[in-house]
């Protein structure tokens, strides 16, 4: 094996790390890509469903009511009349043998991802072992658990069914009821995710214009952002000297070094140079019977806390300072909206870094941009957060009263039926779209701030890990399915439409694939229809914030507007000084930007000021002050210094300090001996051959 020294180091350690990298990026990446786009098909083509189903049955209506009738009762048409049918199909019309294999390939293929493949390959990459067969072995043993109460689950309907008189097993009643499953744990997720979504999607929206609660909200996340970024750099601090030690007891002719060239291989080269100046990898023998080298079990471990460590440092690094960004944006706009009479947009401090919009930055002047933020931005954000409340409304009543089907009282039933009877299709398409998107919205909104102690973590800006993409992707794919049925149920689609006769009539194609769910009756009889009730017992609790009380007062410290207490106070405190200090920073940061532009422009002869206001004056100020000046106070200025700074007149050094233009006139002798410099009791002169300092120099180093 070659040695890792500092000239071979990234010959060996490096090819292993990005090799490691892209093959879990690779195999992370793909199935996210397809279990999204599966779940956006399914949401995307229910509307599409909805309005072919609505031409389908109008034409089965016309169609039914025509048969029953008598011929004597429809008279003949006359000679050259052409009877035009109101029943026109939309452009948006797909043909019912096409619907149907659309969804087979869907949903089965998502069912497939989400409950078979996802979770084995979420244990996979989430492996620390150091081969592809170590990682399937662990991935196997992680998902047999799961795998297991799957089996345990289908057994026990199994028995149910056996033991069912009524119903026959078969291989469709057997789809039948792994739909019915799925669907049910699907339905029971959705009402628990929408309970906490139609509340705070329009709160939150309200809520962000008013910049002072904003602001304060984002002191009280900064203050625990930090907090956790300091622990997670503790954490990785205590992980690298873990690692320091494990490399000092494995050697390089030992046959576990390849394993901590690889853990090492996942550090900052800041960490891998250190290990070869502090002389680590200096080679030494290793003993045979030496019992100090850890097992392979330890470095395993070792490498998957140190990637876990690693990937919460990055992430906590990164969104510190698009929160901080945001801190003093917000404060910005706080003093923008109440101290600025000119109503011109001005910033205490711009940020270096900031990214604007597009059309803020090219096309908005600085009062259009004051009015945009001040004025246009909050009203927009108002009125929005009154139409998404609206809608929450609409849903949570649809819910608790689409099971009544005489008379109807599902707001959206209503609503498709009164546009199904205009043969109005494009406004059945635009609803049903505005419905489930927003129902998506607000289930995915409530995944996408799930967070299970930092394992589970949706992060913005590209910060969100391995293990974290594929549980949301499992979490869409298994909430499409029964959020498309739970729609299908408001609008009163999930069932087919009875004939005259009481028979079974026309459906639509998706609850074609997915069955009627009447396999076992108390999940369509009962929980299927009075579950999602409980829908506005969560919405409730959600108002009133019960969730993030009772968290609050388990110890995990959560915002609560109108209940701050002493620790919340606190860390609004703190989040409030560290803006401060981040403003601080960026100040120095413009100032030293600025001061290297003028040193550039006076190095190239290009920089004429005006430095009579100015406090900074270094030997290029100077100069550029004094070029009007005498040239006889100017010689009689540096002889007085010269002879300070015990020059006896020689020409060298008189010509050296004029080379250099310094300020002498901070060193020049005090003409009033009665200064509080001299030693003299009586304010007198000590001696008259030695001059007498009257203050002490300045700006002797302005120019370093």
């Amino acid at each position: 094996m070659l040695r890792p020294d500092s000239s071979n180091t990234s010959d060996v350690i490096m090819p292993t790390s990005i090799t490691t990298t892209t093959m879990n990026n690779t195999s992370t990446h793909l199935p996210v890509l397809n279990v999204s786009t599966l779940s956006m098909v399914n949401v995307t083509h229910i509307s599409l469903n909805v309005t072919s189903f609505s031409v389908t049955s109008s034409e089965y209506n016309s169609s039914s009511g025509s048969s029953s009738n008598t011929s004597s009762e429809v008279p003949p048409p006359l000679l050259g009349e052409v009877k035009v049918s109101k029943c026109q199909k939309p452009w948006s019309y797909v043909p019912d043998e096409t619907l149907p294999i659309m969804w087979i390939l869907v949903y089965w293929s998502s069912q497939i991802l989400t409950w078979l493949f996802l979770p084995f390959i979420q244990s996979y990459v989430c492996a620390g072992d150091f081969s592809i067969v170590g990682k399937v072995k662990r991935a196997l043993l992680e998902n047999a658990i799961y795998y297991g109460s799957y089996l345990f689950v289908l057994g026990i309907l199994l028995v149910y069914i056996a033991i069912s008189p009524s119903i026959s097993l078969n291989m469709v009643q057997i789809k039948v009821l792994v739909i019915t499953a799925s669907n049910t744990w699907g339905l029971f997720l959705l009402i628990l995710l929408l309970g906490y979504g139609l509340v705070e999607v329009p709160r939150r929206l309200w809520d962000k214009s008013d910049p002072q609660l904003t602001i304060t909200r984002t002191y009280f996340a900064l203050s625990k952002l930090s907090t956790e970024k300091q622990e997670a750099h503790e954490n990785l601090e205590d992980l690298l000297e873990e690692v320091k030690r494990v490399s000092q007891k494995v050697r390089y002719n030992h046959p576990s070094r390849k394993y901590v060239n690889i853990i090492i291989s996942k550090c900052s080269d800041g960490f891998q140079e250190s290990l070869v100046h502090d002389g680590i990898d200096d080679f030494q023998e290793y003993r045979a019977n030496n019992n100090e080298v850890p097992p392979e079990n330890n470095l395993v471990r070792l490498h998957k806390q140190l990637l876990q460590a690693l990937d919460t440092m990055r992430r906590t690094s990164v969104q510190y300072k698009i929160l901080m960004n945001r801190a003093v944006h917000l404060e910005n706009l706080l003093k923008n909206s109440v101290g600025v009479p000119d109503r011109t947009w001005k910033e205490e401090v711009p940020l270096v870094e900031q990214k604007e919009n597009y059309f803020v930055r090219t096309f908005m002047s600085l009062r259009m941009k004051w009015k945009w933020y001040c004025q246009i931005q909050p009203w927009l954000r108002k009125i929005g957060a009154v139409c998404l409340a609206v809608l929450t409304v609409m849903v949570i009543w649809s819910e608790c009263t689409f099971f009544n089907e005489t008379p109807v009282l599902s707001l959206f039933a209503i609503f498709i039926n009164l546009a199904k009877s205009n043969y109005d299709y494009i406004y059945i398409e635009l609803a049903s779209c505005t419905v489930i998107f927003y129902l998506c919205f607000c289930a995915y909104y409530t995944v996408f701030r799930i967070k299970f102690f930092n394992y589970y973590y949706i992060a913005g800006h590209h910060q969100t890990n391995e293990s974290s993409l594929l549980f949301v992707g499992m979490m869409l794919c298994r909430l499409t399915a029964p959020l498309c049925l739970n729609f299908l149920g408001l609008i009163h689609l999930d069932t087919p439409l009875e004939t005259n006769d009481g028979s079974r009539g026309v459906e639509t194609s998706y609850t074609q694939i997915m069955g009627h769910l009447e396999l076992i009756t108390f999940i369509s009889e009962g929980f299927n229809i009075y579950f999602p009730i409980l829908v506005l017992i969560l919405c409730i609790a959600t108002y009133f914030e019960i969730g993030q009380r009772c968290l609050t007062m388990i110890g995990f410290q959560r915002f609560i507007d109108g209940n701050i207490d002493d620790l919340a106070s606190d860390l609004i405190s703190d989040g409030k000084q560290l803006v401060i200090r981040e403003k601080r920073r960026i100040q120095r940061e413009l100032n030293a930007i600025h001061r290297n532009e003028q040193i550039n422009q006076i190095t190239n002869g290009d920089y004429t000021p005006d430095v009579s206001k100015r406090q900074w004056k270094g030997k290029y100020m100077q100069k550029y002050e004094t070029r009007n000046t005498d040239d006889q106070s100017t010689t009689s200025s540096t002889t007085s210094s010269s002879k300070i700074l015990g020059g006896g007149g020689g020409n060298e050094k008189m010509e050296f300090f004029e080379d250099n233009s310094m300020d002498y006139n901070s060193l020049a002798p005090a003409t009033d001996h009665h200064s509080r410099w001299s030693d003299s009791p009586g304010g007198g002169a000590t001696s008259s051959s030695v001059p007498v300092i009257s203050r002490p120099p300045r700006n002797l180093f302005d120019d370093v």
